[in-house]
């Protein structure tokens, strides 16, 4: 009987080959966070490399006190977190003790001809209190000979684990079970026994597999990327390990953290250098259900990946595998229909912002601009200040306006760090430690008749006209150009509202035209909605 098995992250460690690991200080803490949420045993945090200088949005520093300054803050909760030092590139002056550190262990990756230097460097790690892994590069380059010499050195210094790593994806069940046997019959029972897979033969999956079968008395360990990424082929796809040991031995990883982090952190990576399979396909074969259906809620653009994965969950019957348009837009419809009683909600803020100069924020390009006149008519009015599905930087927000879960999704821990007042309708699930305050009816924010039924600005608009607030101004509101970029930040950009942009705008005119007399609309910045946009 194995005493555990165990799964490794090494997305911002080995996914950083795809893109220099500069994923960016806000995506490194939210794949770190979500990694957390989601239970994985151990986590790899990047590489570390004394040729390198610290940069705060790379996953490669040079030291331990790099590291720190990046992760030292977060919780890693129940996680183990480690780091990786390619044997030569980080001399030992560079890590700190390991109780002077987040990092619990380091794994060390090495050629088979520095092996007798590279476990030794091991134990140097040992003796500073980390857990060591030691990583046989290229293991499949090793002659039986060289396994039984190398194990002879693990075994006097005891690491933490023994890694078989397929750097060139070559390994076969048989190749992975013949390094196994070798490995678990000389080393001694309390080293653990860990695989590292590529993809090159789309084997890492199913030789992850194999590994987890071994029923022994030793640990294993494997690893796992999100979505596979890695350099070239990528790596074992964390998200297919974790429900593989959810369904077979009875762990309880949250596969939607994983899911969510994919579609928020890792696919603007993907896009420009795509590696291995895809998630398009992952989620229709997940689900036993037509592709067709994963395309037509993708293209709703306002959903989170895990809200279309529960969507395609309540597909059943002879449907999953018949594309029928109208079935699956019924249960869309049927998903985003959480009625709440909001009635408390609207008394609440209607007691805050009824006869308050109100300034709502949109994410347009003018909220860089012509960011001097907002700043201007916030010193001079002290408006509250509500922000759309987004929070800007260096603007005082009281109130974060969230009706779409994508974006909820990409800004859930930038609101619990900023502790931020949510408005949320109730389409949103709470996800981690965040909480809304205040939670609103989607359904009568929506126009169904509309081609876009959640246009956020009129959810917004409707929800201050039914708690009678009667004047707003707004910033950063900018409407849309077929032309050139919407957004001030061009990574929010959707395509379709490109193609939909003189819709977009008649629709928006026309609603402020049919609320006139009830709600005054000033404009702060220019606005295609009142002639001041030009393409």
């Amino acid at each position: 009987m194995k005493k555990r098995i165990q799964l490794l992250d090494c997305t911002l460690r080995d996914g950083g080959f795809v893109n220099d690991w500069k994923f960016g200080r806000e995506n490194i803490i939210s794949i770190f966070e979500r990694i957390v949420d989601a239970g994985i045993d151990i986590i790899e945090i990047g590489l570390l490399d004394e040729r390198r200088p610290f940069d705060p949005d790379r996953s490669i520093m040079p030291d331990t006190d790099s590291a720190d300054k990046i992760y030292g803050k977060l919780d890693k909760k129940n996680a183990m977190v480690v780091g990786m030092i390619d044997y030569g590139t980080c001399d030992i002056s560079n890590i700190k003790p390991c109780k002077d550190t987040l990092i619990d262990g380091i794994r060390v990756i090495f050629k088979k001809n520095l092996r007798v230097q590279a476990l030794n460097f091991c134990k140097q790690l040992k003796d500073l209190g980390y857990k060591v892994f030691a990583q046989l590069v290229s293991v499949t380059s090793y002659s039986d000979e060289e396994i039984a010499d190398l194990v002879k050195l693990a075994n006097e210094v005891k690491p933490y684990a023994v890694s078989m790593v397929d750097t060139y994806g070559l390994m076969h069940q048989d190749n992975l079970t013949h390094y196994f046997e070798l490995l678990h019959a000389g080393l001694n029972p309390e080293i653990g026994l860990g695989y590292h897979a590529h993809n090159n033969f789309q084997m890492g999956y199913a030789n992850c597999i194999t590994m987890l079968a071994n029923d022994i008395d030793r640990d294993i360990i494997v690893d796992g990327s999100l979505y596979g990424m890695g350099k070239s082929a990528g790596n074992a796809p964390l998200e297919l390990i974790a429900m593989h040991m959810n369904e077979r031995y009875g762990k309880s990883y949250q596969i939607g953290q994983l899911l969510e982090a994919i579609d928020s952190n890792i696919f603007e990576f993907y896009r420009p250098a795509t590696w291995g399979y895809n998630m398009f396909y992952y989620l229709a074969a997940s689900n036993d259900c037509h592709p067709n259906y994963v395309a037509y809620l993708m293209d709703k653009r306002c959903l989170s990946v895990n809200s279309i994965n529960e969507i395609l969950g309540k597909l059943s019957g002879e449907k999953q595998l018949l594309f029928d348009k109208n079935y699956i837009e019924q249960l869309y419809l049927e998903y985003q229909n959480k009625e709440v009683n909001d009635k408390a909600a609207k008394t609440k803020l209607s007691k805050i912002l009824k006869d308050k100069k109100i300034l709502v924020l949109g994410p347009g390009v003018t909220i860089n601009t012509q960011r001097d006149k907002i700043l201007s008519f916030i010193a001079e009015h002290n408006p509250v200040v509500i922000a759309i599905n987004y929070l800007p930087e260096n603007l005082p927000v009281n109130f974060v306006f969230l009706s779409n879960s994508k974006r909820y999704v990409q800004l859930s821990s930038q609101l619990l760090r900023n502790k931020q007042n949510i408005i949320a309708t109730s389409n949103i699930t709470e996800t981690g430690n965040n909480k809304f305050n205040y939670i609103l009816n989607y359904n009568e924010l929506i126009d169904r008749k509309a081609e876009v039924a959640d246009n956020s600005l009129i959810m917004l608009l409707k929800a201050l006209l039914s708690i009678k607030v009667n004047e707003v101004y707004l910033a950063g509101c900018d409407g849309y150009s077929s032309k050139k970029s919407n957004y001030f930040n061009t990574e929010m950009e959707y395509d379709f509202v490109k193609d939909k942009a003189d819709y977009l705008n008649n629709y928006t005119v026309k609603f402020f035209a049919d609320v006139a007399d009830k709600l005054k609309v000033t404009f702060l910045t220019d606005s295609y909605y009142c002639g001041g946009g030009n393409e």
